[in-house]
């Protein structure tokens, strides 16, 4: 009598059973850690900007802040101006609304004029969809203070919309 080799239909369906229970356990907590992690990029892009938007004030005195977020990067290679201050990633300077942003999320940094100098800035983020690539917007302004809010909105552009978030934790 021959031996067959093989697994029978039923070991077949109990591995697959095995592998369905595995995948619904782990793929809620794999989208959380993604969008813990497009949060925490959210951040640090605030932060970078803000620091891009400190030394383009200190490098261009006559402007003040820049008075857009693509003001702050340029094109590759970047040549220094007013326009094109080259402080940032292009990808970065570029992740603008309406745009593909960046891990999820998409940044203005918008310069306040006092007097036709740019004395003040505020650098903001939204998640590009809001509850799915991030639950958080993110703003700082010329105080360098990183705040944040878990309540969908708009993009934050003014001081006082900024102010009116929590310093981040």
């Amino acid at each position: 009598m021959q031996s067959k080799k093989g697994f029978s239909l039923i070991e077949l369906l109990i591995v697959v059973a095995i592998i369905l229970i595995i995948a619904a356990i782990a793929i809620p907590n794999l989208l959380r850690a993604r969008t813990s992690a497009n949060e925490a990029s959210a951040a640090a892009s605030v932060h970078a900007i803000m620091i891009a938007e400190v030394g383009y004030a200190n490098a261009y005195p006559s402007v003040g802040y820049a008075a857009a977020l693509a003001n702050l990067g340029g094109p590759s290679p970047c040549t220094a101006s007013a326009a094109t201050g080259c402080f940032l990633d292009n990808f970065l300077a570029t992740a603008i609304p309406g745009s593909a942003g960046k891990s999820g999320y998409v940044f203005s940094a918008t310069g306040i004029s006092a007097g036709g100098i740019n004395s003040r800035c505020v650098v903001g983020s939204i998640p590009t969809n809001y509850g799915s690539t991030g639950f958080h917007l993110f703003c700082a302004n010329d105080d360098s203070v990183l705040r944040s809010t878990a309540v969908a909105g708009a993009m934050p552009t003014t001081i006082a919309a900024c102010e009116a978030f929590p310093p981040s934790q």
